[in-house]
């Protein structure tokens, strides 16, 4: 269940921190009753930030498959070849 406080709340650090830490979803926290900020733990976040690299890299690499598929590729030499080429390496 989705938990929301008044940012008023936040005035007891020590309740407030408590709350957070035992809380399994993020905390949304209102100011005139509209949401302001979310807090949550850290290790949540750093969960978080982790899928979504990981959502990134699996994006990046179904274009990488789809572009192969379609032919549009490069082979190693011949791209190195190119860039010598370009840049009078």
């Amino acid at each position: 269940m989705a938990i929301c406080v008044p940012v008023r709340d936040m005035k007891d650090t020590a309740a407030f921190a408590k709350l957070v830490r035992e809380s399994s979803e993020p905390i949304t926290v209102t100011k005139n009753g509209y949401s302001e900020f979310v807090v949550m733990r850290a290790e949540d976040y750093d969960l978080m930030r982790e899928e979504v690299a990981k959502a990134r890299l699996l994006r990046v690499l179904a274009d990488a498959d789809r572009s192969y598929e379609e032919g549009d590729f490069a082979d190693g030499p011949a791209f190195v070849s190119s860039v010598r080429e370009r840049y009078g390496l």
